[in-house]
């Protein structure tokens, strides 16, 4: 079973969320569906179920590995390096 790389490298603890929302989704002027926290430096963007998918756009420009679900009473990470459930 494929493992993430990525976990290990995070910082403890967890950034501090840049805001409550996706500020892309904000900027735009759409609503983002559900909402990723970056682990790495506390972006917040919206899941690939919204129309732009910032959460994937903000790994593709930063390269920050691993994000987390930023909806109430979830906690599962996700690596898009490794495409595994951290």
């Amino acid at each position: 079973m494929k493992q993430c790389t990525h976990a290990d490298a995070l910082p403890a603890p967890e950034p501090v969320p840049l805001g409550e929302t996706c500020p892309e989704c904000l900027r735009d002027g759409t609503h983002p569906v559900q909402l990723r926290l970056c682990l790495t430096c506390g972006h917040v963007g919206c899941c690939d179920t919204s129309p732009s998918r910032h959460a994937s756009e903000h790994h593709k420009e930063s390269g920050h590995p691993v994000m987390r679900s930023f909806e109430p009473g979830e906690s599962w990470r996700w690596c898009f390096v490794d495409h595994v459930l951290v």
